[in-house]
Formats: C-alpha cells, sequence, structure tokens
C-alpha cells in the first residue's frame, strides 16, 4: 500500500531547489548556514565477514568503566530475572484461580456452572434499567412542565 501524504503534488526536486535558494538567501543576509557534513561524518564501511571479530578501537576503556559496565550489566540481567519470575508467578496465580472458579461440582445444572461466567450480562442488564429509567423520568419532568404548568410556551 503506498504511503499517503499531505502534499501528494510536491516532488523532491522542487524542495532541493527551495532549500538551496533558500540556503543562498542566508548567506546574502548575514546568516551562518547550518555547517554541511564531512567525509569524516559519513558512516563507515562495513565490508568485515560475519565470523571476524571486531577490532578494538583507539579508544579503550579504562578497568573502572568495565567494572562499572559489568555491574550495570549482572544489574539489568537481575532485574530481567526478576521480571521474568513475577510475570510466571502471576500467570501462575491467574491460572490457579481460573481453575478453581471453573472446576465447580461437574453435577450441577448448566445455569449454576455458568452464573458466574454471565455475571456481566446481569450487570449491563441493571445499566440499561438504570439509563432507560432516567431518561423516562426526565421526559416525565419535561412533560409536566410543558403540557401541565405551561413553563414552556410555543
Amino acid at each position: 500500500m503506498a504511503k499517503r501524504t499531505r502534499y501528494p503534488n510536491r516532488t523532491s526536486a522542487k524542495q532541493a531547489a527551495k532549500r538551496a535558494q533558500r540556503a543562498s538567501g542566508t548567506q546574502a543576509r548575514g546568516l551562518v548556514p547550518a555547517p554541511r557534513p564531512t567525509p569524516a561524518d559519513a558512516p563507515l564501511p562495513v565490508d568485515l565477514p560475519d565470523d571476524e571479530p571486531m577490532r578494538a578501537t583507539s579508544s579503550s576503556l579504562t578497568d573502572a568503566e568495565l567494572r562499572r559496565a559489568e555491574e550495570l550489566e549482572a544489574e539489568v540481567a537481575r532485574k530481567e530475572k526478576e521480571a521474568i519470575a513475577e510475570q510466571l508467578r502471576r500467570r501462575s496465580r491467574a491460572e490457579e484461580a481460573a481453575e478453581r472458579t471453573s472446576a465447580g461440582d461437574a453435577s450441577a445444572p448448566l445455569s449454576v456452572r455458568a452464573a458466574h461466567e454471565y455475571a456481566y450480562v446481569a450487570r449491563d442488564v441493571k445499566r440499561i434499567t438504570i439509563v432507560g429509567g432516567a431518561m423516562l423520568g426526565i421526559l416525565a419532568v419535561l412533560h409536566v412542565l410543558i403540557n401541565v404548568l405551561g413553563v414552556v410556551a410555543f
């Protein structure tokens, strides 16, 4: 599926020309243009085979920095393990609760066994009756105000 743009009739050539025109206009006004990227900023080509290890850079880490990195890595690993363990505990608790509620008495009638499953239906019916009753009450009040008391006259 093609990406939709806000301005489908614009082309990149027009935009590049406008940018170049703006850049030349800023130089004429004495403004400093944004620095252009140098070849040193360009990403390095990666033509190393996959099985060759990466070479260390010229700026090596100190022993203190390596120890700190190991401590941080150990802390992150510990937190991840704790999070996974907590997730497993939560999941097992939820499964146990589901087993307890669904275990019930197998010889009980279906209406009794499924009563807890359809509790949301009873809740929704109660809400519908409350809203419907409120609407009928509002209509009754409006009927009395308009037709009986004549507060609003047409």
